[in-house]
């Protein structure tokens, strides 16, 4: 029986031994091969700018502030509104005049009108002086025919004050205006008038006198003709009020 033969590698000396895994790698606990780590740059943000930051601060401080000037302003207003109770004056026109509406030589309309206005305060507590400065007018359609003024006078708590007032003027293209008014007077038996007053005055709330404010005053009304006679008739008569700063 043959000897078997075994054959054994022979390991070269002379060659040089290179590793399987390269230098620079890492190895884990498990044994597994990891890549090179790479070092990268860390880019850092600039820090913001302090000018920002005090905008931001300014901005937030003024709509605090104002913020709280409305909510004071608003709480002050709804204390007055308790404690006086405001309500807007009335007015009405009780009485109408015609003591000249007569066409002269150069085409014009010479006007006078006698005008009684009733003013109603009805506050408890709220006063009104009527300044100078005021002006009121008589109109058809879009023609002023007079005007006038009001007296000063202070108007106290829960007082109704009767005004005559007079009122003059001079219109212009009296042959057209005249024509008009018969061919209004032909239809409907009447003549719209209307009354626009602009009155300074001053509110006084207890002992407090208030700044100046304007009343206006518009009145709409109807009569029977806009000729020269005693007494008009006043068919329907309304008036609004609104208060301009």
């Amino acid at each position: 029986m043959s000897d078997h033969q075994r054959i054994h590698p022979v390991h070269d000396v002379e060659a040089p031994h290179r590793p399987l895994v390269p230098e620079n790698t890492a190895k884990s606990d498990k044994g597994s091969t990891h890549l090179p780590r790479r070092t990268f740059p860390v880019m850092h943000s600039k820090p913001p700018k302090k000018t920002r930051s005090c905008c931001c601060r300014f901005l937030c401080w003024a709509l605090s502030t104002l913020l709280i000037l409305i909510v004071a302003i608003a709480i002050t207003l709804g204390i007055l509104y308790l404690v006086f109770r405001p309500k807007l004056p009335k007015y009405s026109v009780d009485h109408l005049r015609i003591s000249q509406f007569n066409e002269s030589d150069n085409n014009s309309i010479y006007a006078a009108f006698n005008v009684r206005i009733t003013a109603r305060n009805p506050n408890k507590k709220i006063g009104i002086y009527y300044e100078g400065g005021s002006h009121i007018s008589a109109w058809y359609m879009d023609t002023e025919l007079c005007e006038g003024s009001l007296p000063k006078f202070y108007q106290g708590h829960r007082n109704t004050t009767v005004l005559d007032l007079s009122l003059s003027g001079q219109a212009q293209n009296a042959s057209g205006l005249l024509s008009s008014i018969q061919e209004q007077v032909q239809k409907t038996n009447n003549v719209p008038l209307n009354l626009r007053v602009n009155q300074p005055v001053r509110v006084k709330l207890g002992k407090l006198k208030l700044f100046k404010v304007k009343f206006r005053v518009r009145c709409r009304l109807v009569v029977d003709n806009l000729g020269a006679s005693e007494d008009i008739r006043i068919s329907n008569s309304s008036c609004k009020f609104r208060l301009r700063l």
